[in-house]
């Protein structure tokens, strides 16, 4: 009995520490709960549950309408950039292409067929840019004083051809000759002893090309219509004829290589036209500061996250003994917010640019539109994100992330048959059909075959000088085409429909519960939205309460 009562005192210690740290566990574990409760809802539920205004849903509003309208602007604004440069195109190849009709031929402008005809060409291309001030209609000029006609042209090497006897005797190595025409010499007569030269003496039978090549300045008024301030444009452009395959037909081909450039030295006199600059300055300035406050919010978002990813697994591993499985991780990265600050950082980037090139510092037309482009989609693929709270829209999302996997697996294996379709028909089909002539057009063919465009023209276009060719292009055409449309496809729909059945049998009968859902299973809504309070109008979108197993899966 003395023994017992000695080591009573310890005995009730040892207990009495067990219970203090049983209840900071079970505190630990309730606060714990509320925290993850309370991230898993939706805007609307934070503003009930804790008078939490959702700042980011409203600034991912008005971003939206933000950058939507600075795109129009830059849109609008590059319509005219690409304008120009088309029109400018089409009055090169009117002014220096002789006979050309206003329609390419294939994929070349024009093409000729005699050797007249290619000198006089290639003397009207140098008549006109000599007269260039006198025939053109545009605000062409040259580009300097040094500046000049470029003319090169490519042949083989001595020898002889006797196409009668069949006989040919040539150097298949090449020789290239140049010779340079400054404007000022083309005004005076040194320039009539130049192309009376035995350089344009032309050997066709050993002559592979001539490429005649030339810059011009010019700038866009246009702009100054649309309150812009106008842009200096530089014209790098090539004409080649060609003539490496000596079939008796030389292509011509026109290439116009437009450079947007600053202007070096303007004076506007429009009060209208600054000012105007200077509010689509400030305009994008405050799309930044906005853009730049949701990446900041969507961060500290991200970074909270992952504070309490590592509080759940750690008092999981504490309590249980075992550790948190991958797909309840991954349940706290929010991928809507990665593609939010991916946006926001796109945004950024591209309305400094767009301010620069508004006030001409800088031409980089092609990568802000990148940018911007790319920006909006993502803010606008972003707004699913808010679509997913109601039950009926939320199926689209949980039906693409179910059906992702086992598409992109199936897109493997049917990817290795495309492929081997389509070096197939470019290597036989190639020579007789104009849509099999390199791979990439392939490619674009057969695809456009598994959506059933153009299927008639393809097979019509097939040339019948080889029969043996004609029938393995039947029997090409007609295995692809019952291959993929009435069994690829097929499959490729029945997977996502697979995932939609699964989905809706989910939303029917409970979504497969894993650690997180039963660790916050009997942890109902206690201290939140108890009672119906006034909310903002952007909360009028409250979710039923059964809806919370959708935004754990989401």
């Amino acid at each position: 009995m003395e023994i017992s009562l000695k080591y009573l005192p310890g005995g009730r210690a040892a207990a009495s520490g067990n219970m203090m740290a049983q209840s900071d566990l079970d505190l630990k574990e309730a606060a714990l709960k509320e925290d993850l409760k309370f991230y898993f809802m939706n805007p609307c539920e934070k503003y009930r549950a804790r008078r939490q205004i959702p700042w980011k849903l409203a600034l991912q509003i008005l971003k939206i309408l933000m950058v939507t309208t600075q795109l129009v602007f830059f849109g609008l604004s590059n319509q005219l950039v690409v304008s120009f440069k088309e029109e400018n195109t089409v009055a090169f190849k009117h002014l220096f292409l002789k006979g050309y009709s206003g329609v390419d031929e294939d994929d070349y402008s024009c093409s000729i067929y005699t050797q007249q005809d290619a000198y006089d060409s290639i003397f009207y291309v140098i008549n006109q840019y000599r007269q260039l001030k006198n025939v053109s209609l545009g605000t062409l000029g040259y580009e300097h004083e040094g500046s000049g006609l470029k003319i090169c042209k490519q042949q083989y090497k001595k020898g002889t051809m006797l196409p009668s006897n069949d006989s040919l005797n040539i150097d298949v190595s090449t020789e290239t000759e140049c010779m340079f025409l400054k404007p000022q010499e083309l005004a005076g007569k040194k320039a009539e002893l130049k192309l009376n030269s035995s350089f344009f003496s032309l050997e066709f039978y050993r002559l592979i090309q001539v490429e005649i090549t030339f810059k011009l300045k010019g700038i866009a008024l246009q702009t100054i219509h649309a309150r812009e301030l106008p842009d200096c444009y530089a014209f790098q452009n090539t004409i080649t004829f060609n003539n490496r395959a000596h079939s008796g037909k030389i292509k011509i081909y026109f290439d116009s290589d437009t450079d947007i450039q600053e202007c070096k030295d303007w004076h506007i006199v429009s009060p209208v036209l600054q000012k105007n600059t200077q509010y689509i300055l400030a305009f994008d300035g405050f799309v930044i500061l906005s853009c730049f406050a949701s990446l900041i919010l969507c961060t500290r978002s991200i970074v909270l996250a992952m504070k309490l990813q590592k509080r759940f697994v750690n008092f999981f591993l504490e309590k249980y003994k075992r550790h948190v499985c991958h797909a309840d991780r991954l349940e706290f990265i929010n991928g809507w917010y990665v593609l939010v600050i991916i946006s926001d950082v796109m945004t950024i980037i591209g309305s400094i640019l767009k301010m620069e090139i508004k006030a001409k510092n800088l031409t980089s037309y092609d990568v802000c539109s990148i940018l911007l482009g790319t920006s909006t989609l993502f803010v606008w693929v972003g707004v699913i994100r808010y679509l997913g709270y109601f039950q009926t829209y939320n199926v689209l999302i949980l039906t693409m992330q179910a059906s992702l996997p086992k598409v992109l697996r199936f897109c493997c294996c049917a990817g290795m048959i495309y492929l081997g379709y389509t070096f197939c028909g470019w290597i036989v089909l190639g020579p007789y059909h104009e849509k099999f002539e390199d791979l990439n057009t392939v490619a674009e063919c057969l695809f456009s075959l598994v959506n059933g465009d153009d299927m008639f023209a393809t097979f019509a276009q097939i040339q019948q000088k080889s029969m043996l060719v004609w029938m393995f292009s039947r029997l090409y055409l007609y295995s692809f085409i019952s291959l993929f449309i009435y069994m690829i496809l097929s499959l490729f729909i029945a997977l996502i429909t697979d995932s939609y059945d699964t989905i809706k049998k989910y939303q029917q009968n409970g979504f497969p519960v894993t650690d997180l859902h039963e660790f916050l299973k009997d942890h109902g809504s206690v201290g939140y939205g108890k009672e119906r309070t006034s909310m903002p109008l952007v909360c009028c979108c409250g979710r039923q309460q059964s809806d919370d197993n959708l935004i754990l899966i989401n």
